[in-house]
């Protein structure tokens, strides 16, 4: 690929960050040029040929930071290869179905239609107690929230390896 792929994320205690950067790593170690930054700090999609943007979700909705990207960024958006990811998931087994069939925030759902996305993937996230303010303690004790890490790293490896192989086969020359 001739143009950097830019792996953008919103996060609020560190774990879609961490997926980010494993997504950028394989990118990497397939050969191509990854940027990874919080969406927040991307200005201009123009060096890029491609994107990959995901967000931590809370209650079902995507991190501010992640919306705001789609928004101002959507025809830029329309005009490359685009994946995206949410993660939050607190639990093993499939995080959709975990979720019920959910994939992609409703009221994003309109911006990712007209963006047309080549997947959209929902990994499982973290929930590390020390990290958490004491509104969000008092609901992780009453709801009984399951505490750890719970991200399949093989999961995430396996997605950015799917990316980088759909964006090598689309290059010229390539069979």
């Amino acid at each position: 690929m001739d143009k950097k792929v830019l792996v953008a994320y919103a996060t609020k205690y560190g774990a879609t960050a961490e997926i980010a950067e494993k997504i950028g790593e394989v990118l990497r170690q397939a050969g191509l040029a990854p940027d990874v930054l919080p969406a927040d700090r991307v200005r201009d999609l123009t060096p890029y040929g491609a994107v990959i943007l995901g967000s931590a979700v809370y209650i079902f909705k995507w991190r501010k930071e992640a919306a705001q990207f789609l928004k101002k960024h959507e025809k830029a958006l329309t005009e490359r290869p685009v994946w995206l990811f949410s993660s939050g998931p607190l639990s093993e087994g499939d995080p959709v179905e975990q979720l019920e069939g959910w994939r992609f925030p409703k009221a994003q759902q309109e911006i990712a239609d007209r963006i047309r996305p080549r997947e959209i993937a929902v990994f499982h996230g973290v929930l590390a107690p020390t990290k958490l303010n004491p509104i969000e303690k008092w609901m992780m004790n009453n709801f009984g929230s399951p505490v750890g890490d719970f991200r399949d790293w093989e999961m995430v490896t396996s997605w950015g390896l799917s990316i980088a192989n759909a964006l090598k086969d689309a290059e010229p020359g390539a069979n």
